[in-house]
C-alpha cells in the first residue's frame, strides 16, 4: 500500500512500491525512483464521471501515478491535511482534494440549490472506501465536531470537507440590520446538523453567498 506522510506542512510525500495513487493533475512537484503518470478522464470515473462534471461544473482534472519510489505533491503552498477513511464517506470541495489512495473511489454528490446559492455548486466531490486522502486548505485546517442538538454554522467560503452522518442546509445570516448596512456582513451560512466532523480553513474563498 502507498504510504502517505507530510514533508513539512505544505508537501505530501507518498512512498510507493508498485501501487498507484490518484492526484490532482499538475500537483506533482518532485519524485524519486521510477514513476508513470497517466491522465484520467472524468476525475478517474471514466466517461460517466466526465459527463457529470461537465453538467454540474464540478471540475477536477485527475492523474494516476504508479511506480516505485517517492512522489511529492503540493498545490500553491497551501497546507496539506491527511484524512484516514475506514469505510465512511468524505465530502470535499474539488479544489481542496489533492491526492487519494488508488483503492478509494471518487464520485459526485448532489447538494441541490443550497450548494448553488452558497457558491459551492450543485454537486460536490465524494470519496469513499478504506485508505488515505490528502486535502489542501488555505492555512491549517480546523476540525470541528457536530453532535446531536449542537448544530454548526460555517461560512461557505471557509468550508473544505466533512465526514459522518451530517445534513447541511443553507441559512440566511442576515436580518433587517444587514439590509440597512449595519449587519455583520455574512449573508449566507451553511448549517450542519447530525453527527460528524467538518473541516474548515481560516481563509475564505469568494462565493456568491458571501459578504453583502
Amino acid at each position: 500500500m502507498a504510504q502517505f506522510r507530510l514533508q513539512g506542512s505544505k508537501v505530501l510525500a507518498v512512498d510507493m512500491t508498485g501501487d498507484a495513487v490518484k492526484a490532482r493533475n499538475g500537483c506533482m512537484v518532485a519524485y524519486t525512483g521510477q514513476m508513470n503518470f497517466k491522465k484520467l478522464s472524468g476525475g478517474g470515473n471514466g466517461l460517466r464521471g466526465m459527463v457529470t462534471r461537465r453538467l454540474t461544473g464540478e471540475q477536477m482534472e485527475v492523474m494516476e501515478v504508479q511506480g516505485q519510489g517517492t512522489c511529492f505533491f503540493a498545490d500553491r503552498a497551501t497546507e496539506v491535511n491527511l484524512v484516514r477513511l475506514n469505510g465512511e464517506t468524505l465530502f470535499v470541495e474539488a479544489e481542496n482534494l489533492l491526492c487519494t489512495e488508488g483503492s478509494l473511489h471518487t464520485g459526485t454528490s448532489f447538494t441541490g440549490l443550497n450548494g448553488m446559492a452558497s457558491g459551492t455548486g450543485l454537486f460536490t466531490t465524494k470519496v469513499d472506501g478504506h485508505g488515505w486522502a490528502a486535502l489542501t486548505s488555505k492555512g491549517p485546517a480546523i476540525i470541528l465536531r457536530v453532535s446531536q442538538g449542537q448544530p454548526l454554522r460555517v461560512d461557505p467560503g471557509a468550508y473544505v470537507a466533512h465526514t459522518g452522518n451530517l445534513n447541511r442546509a443553507l441559512k440566511s445570516g442576515g436580518g433587517w440590520t444587514t439590509l440597512i448596512g449595519e449587519g455583520g456582513g455574512e449573508a449566507m451560512q451553511v448549517e450542519f446538523t447530525g453527527e460528524g466532523l467538518v473541516y474548515i480553513q481560516p481563509s475564505e474563498r469568494l462565493t456568491f453567498g458571501g459578504d453583502v
